[in-house]
């Protein structure tokens, strides 16, 4: 059963082979597509948007990794530096890291009843407020009642990442093109690119996120 279906394999592989027109409303997808590669029935319709992002050097230290696990073992690992220098340069499977961050964050503010931006480093210190954020958007808000019984604690502790990646099938699994569910989950934490990140490389960083999006009230 897939409870978030991958936009992209839906209607680019087909390697789910689901019809979307039977699953039953409201229906949840997920997409790494930028926003303006979204289909018009979800622009213009009454479909939520919920983007979450994180801190860019964490997004580069954790994008590094991953691609690791994909890249086959006869080709070795990624450098660091090389993997680092495209993703400065905006060389990235789904466009431009800055530029599909901005324009998520733009419409955001454009459309606030449409697009809900969230921040990793945020939903970490305050998951609790922010699920409550998030279900109102969703037009599905917690009545008091549920809170009081501990409705909230119980969906954060069910989504947590703790508990998702300990489930048996996220230990042994595979999913598509056989690739292990584990490489999905690596450590969920907040500044690991201290651990990776050369003190110019950081300063690299921050000055590109400095001149892509603070001007637009976007900060990390």
């Amino acid at each position: 059963m897939v409870l978030f279906p991958f936009w992209s394999l839906i209607f680019t592989t087909k390697i789910l082979f689901l019809d979307v027109k039977t699953l039953s409303s409201s229906r949840l997808f997920s997409t790494h597509l930028s926003y303006e590669l979204l289909p018009k029935s979800v622009k213009e319709s009454t479909c939520k948007v919920v983007y979450l992002c994180r801190d860019p050097k964490d997004t580069f230290v954790s994008l590094w990794h991953f691609t690791n696990n994909l890249r086959a073992q006869s080709r070795g690992t990624l450098p660091l530096q090389e993997a680092f220098e495209n993703f400065c340069r905006g060389v990235s499977s789904f466009g431009p890291f800055w530029e599909h961050v901005l324009v998520y964050w733009k419409k955001s503010l454009e459309r606030p009843e449409k697009v809900m931006f969230l921040k990793y480093e945020e939903m970490k210190m305050k998951p609790n407020f922010y699920l409550k954020e998030l279900a109102e958007f969703l037009e599905c808000p917690f009545s008091k009642e549920e809170e009081f019984k501990g409705v909230v604690d119980d969906i954060l502790n069910l989504c947590s990442f703790e508990k998702l990646s300990n489930l048996e099938v996220n230990k042994i699994g595979k999913g598509f093109l056989n690739m292990e569910n584990k490489a999905f989950f690596r450590l969920g934490n907040i500044g690991d690119w201290k651990n990776h990140l050369t003190t110019e490389m950081v300063e690299q960083i921050n000055t590109i996120a400095e001149e892509k999006f603070v001007k637009h009230g976007l900060c990390f």
